[in-house]
């Protein structure tokens, strides 16, 4: 029960079609060269000890998060879920708000970023290139200045496009970079090695019952989330 335990307090959403999970920032949605245990895997064990599955359990992954960011992550349960869910990814009928800690002030206390990001898979990292460059794909946002503290921002970000690193590319290109982002122009990591980046919000219809969804994640236990978010998580 060593991995079930701590999983399901993390639990936001679950049905037979879809689960949501809170991801640590230590983990990874899917397997990867590290050989470390994936998000996926933990919530497949989790699903086969809960309903008594026997055999493989399917799980689809919707949409990726990347290891140093947490947040709200969605998974599905069925192959029906899984295609619907992708199309509306395609459709951007899957809204996606993101929390971010930055040191310096954005240039506005909201905003639309529009940039043409180009990903170097070999570092792993996006770079924003001039319009028109091959190989490149606009990534759009609109973001707010959520609140403050004494020496950093809370910013929102509400992605139009998904593209690889968007958020964390787009602030850094507008002389905001994510703390601890090291990657992306901030000037030290966090001890943790994550970045104070979170998958804050995800609003979508059900796949299949056609409700409305509105899941909202709370920010890991930390001492600066916590200075932001202790009036605001839920």
């Amino acid at each position: 029960m060593e991995i079930q335990t701590p999983l399901a307090s993390r639990i936001l959403y679950e049905d037979n079609h879809l689960i949501v999970v809170n991801k640590l920032p230590s983990e990874i949605v899917q397997g990867d060269k590290t050989g470390d245990m994936p998000l996926s895997d933990i919530v497949k064990v989790y699903i086969a000890d809960k309903y008594k599955k026997p055999g493989d359990v399917f799980l689809g992954v919707v949409h990726r998060v990347d290891r140093p960011v947490s947040g709200a992550v969605i998974f599905a349960r069925t192959s029906k879920a899984l295609g619907r869910l992708n199309e509306m990814l395609k459709k951007r009928e899957l809204q996606k708000k993101y929390w971010a800690v930055v040191k310096n002030k954005p240039p506005g206390k909201e905003g639309r970023l529009v940039h043409f990001l180009k990903k170097n898979e070999k570092q792993n990292k996006s770079y924003v290139v001039k319009e028109g460059t091959p190989g490149s794909k606009k990534a759009e946002l609109y973001y707010k200045v959520v609140s403050k503290s004494q020496n950093y921002y809370l910013l929102e970000a509400e992605l139009i496009t998904g593209r690889h690193h968007q958020v964390r590319a787009q602030l850094s290109a507008t002389g905001s970079p994510i703390k601890g982002d090291l990657k992306y122009g901030f000037d030290r990591t966090n001890k943790d090695a994550s970045i104070n980046l979170h998958s804050r919000e995800l609003s979508f219809l059900h796949p299949v019952k056609k409700t409305k969804i509105n899941i909202v994640a709370p920010t890991p236990d930390e001492k600066l989330w916590n200075v932001f978010t202790k009036h605001q998580n839920t």
